[in-house]
């Protein structure tokens, strides 16, 4: 026994210097491949490769946005019930109805060109420095972030570059995390996405009620028709909590039209403005909840479904030939899932605010930044990796929104194409995670920028000349991750398949 535990334990030590002499010949390589970098397209020239990709992402992007919009245009014809107009062309994808020619088209330069000069510059670089580094990623992905301005909006640009600040701020996070470098955070973080959520929440529906111009006009319009209340009453309720007068002519006519009698109630400087007045067309605040909830899950779930399918289908158009039923299926899930929570929300937002006025006799701003943290709860209804992808698509409108309020009152100076150049800093940085961290990405993010932006960079397949060790490095990884399980098994009493199963797929942020 003792001859053979001897044998077993040099063949370990044998095992762990060849695998220490594996790695240290593969980062002698990677070296080398860097003092000596060569493109990796020897098939086409450099300017053929940065046009193939520049055409592709193109291409790629505009059908996603010409998609989206056909498909949106098509639940609109369902609503009106206008069934035969789905075979009709005229109606369907006419430009008078479906206008997404523009806007289609400046996403795909905005991806297109981002992609062929990405390549352009990376080739260039290589030439001229003639090694590989970080910093041929990053100067890259800065200057061709300048694509940017093929969208005419400011604050569309705005929210992109806050956008991708956040998706770097996640990245280092993630590569803090994963070098040990958050001990407090690991222990005490495991809600920070929710928290994040209802804290950007909070202050996107705070501007929304008080500063409505600080959000782009599009998430006004999207909040203003998801929500039960109407926009002169939202002007009454701002109105009031600055001290202003009320126009009264203005809600006394939209309430005269909503059938409500009550208008010889209203004041010029009224204290708060009551619910009578919120939800004039039924008295009881729960039936109003409950009813803003059933609403907003009947007006969202098209826009849910679009949003989930028309991606899924596009990006992984082998896996929905393949199984077209069970992807469906799970389009259709996650749209329902996903409208049930935006129903919560709203219905947590319009029960905080009902409730304040059952306890309070005057209105105070600070109600609706409560009201929306409280509403951004909702989020708990999502999936743990949808939770942190909701709080970083909420958060850039919330910075966007503190950034303007900030800008307003002087306290920051309005410097004119500031979000080109934020743009620029955090596209350099995103490619840097991108091939060289590439595990500090969200798998979405990370999926979508390699078929949109870069489908032809960062290939996980190791190159031939280091097939065979890689293959062996990998093998001994797998035997030694195969026997931890064992043993780990053996020393754990049996679960049952679904405990294991629900233990197991819980993603990370």
């Amino acid at each position: 026994m003792d001859g053979g535990e001897s044998a077993e334990m040099r063949l370990r030590e044998a095992e762990e210097r060849l695998r220490e002499a594996i790695s240290e010949l593969q980062r002698r390589q990677v070296r080398l491949r860097g003092e000596h970098a060569a493109c990796e397209h020897a098939d086409e020239s450099c300017f053929a490769h940065a046009i193939g990709n520049l055409c592709q992402s193109f291409l790629l992007s505009y059908g996603v946005r010409a998609g989206i919009g056909i498909l949106l245009r098509a639940f609109k014809l369902l609503r009106r019930h206008s069934y035969s107009s789905l075979l009709d062309l005229k109606q369907l994808v006419s430009e008078k109805d479906l206008i997404v020619r523009e806007e289609a088209c400046r996403v795909g330069l905005l991806f297109g060109g981002f992609t062929g000069s990405y390549h352009a510059l990376r080739c260039l670089l290589r030439k001229l420095r003639r090694k590989e580094t970080p910093m041929n990623a990053i100067v890259a992905g800065s200057i061709a972030g300048l694509s940017v301005v093929a969208l005419d909006d400011s604050s569309r640009r705005r929210t992109l570059a806050l956008y991708l600040f956040a998706r770097v701020a996640q990245c280092a996070y993630n590569s803090a995390k994963s070098k040990n470098k958050l001990p407090f955070w690991e222990k005490y973080g495991s809600h920070g996405d929710s928290m994040l959520f209802a804290l950007a929440s909070a202050q996107v529906m705070y501007a929304f009620v008080m500063r409505p111009e600080s959000l782009p006009k599009g998430y006004q319009d999207f909040i203003q028709k998801t929500g039960p209340v109407a926009a002169p009453v939202y002007k009454a309720v701002r109105d009031c909590c600055r001290g202003s007068p009320v126009d009264v002519d203005t809600l006394s006519t939209y309430l005269f039209n909503k059938g409500f009698s009550g208008s010889s109630k209203l004041e010029q400087f009224p204290s708060i403005i009551p619910c009578s007045i919120i939800h004039p067309h039924t008295n009881s605040c729960l039936l109003q909840n409950v009813n803003a909830a059933k609403a907003t899950f009947r007006k969202t779930l098209p826009l849910y479904f679009s949003l989930t399918f028309v991606p899924f289908v596009v990006l992984r158009l082998q896996k929905f030939t393949e199984a077209p039923v069970k992807t469906c299926w799970h389009a259709v899930t996650g749209a329902v899932r996903s409208t049930t929570f935006l129903s919560a929300f709203v219905g947590l937002f319009q029960g905080v605010i009902c409730l304040h006025r059952k306890v309070s006799l005057k209105d105070h701003k600070l109600v609706y930044w409560i009201a929306g943290a409280v509403s951004g709860l909702s989020v708990l209804l999502e999936k743990k990796a949808r939770r942190g992808e909701l709080a970083l698509y909420v958060l850039p409108r919330a910075v966007d929104s503190w950034w303007y309020i900030l800008i307003n009152r002087h306290l920051l100076p309005n410097v004119k194409n500031t979000e080109v150049v934020l743009f620029c800093a955090c596209m350099g940085a995103v490619m840097y995670y991108l091939e060289y961290e590439p595990d500090t990405m969200a798998p979405l993010l990370r999926g979508l920028i390699r078929r949109f932006l870069a489908s032809r960079i960062s290939n996980p397949s190791p190159p031939s000349n280091r097939s065979t060790s890689y293959a062996y490095l990998q093998t001994l990884d797998a035997m030694k991750k195969t026997e931890q399980h064992n043993n780990h098994e053996a020393e754990m009493p049996a679960t049952s398949a679904s405990e294991q199963y629900n233990l197991e797929s819980i993603p990370g942020l």
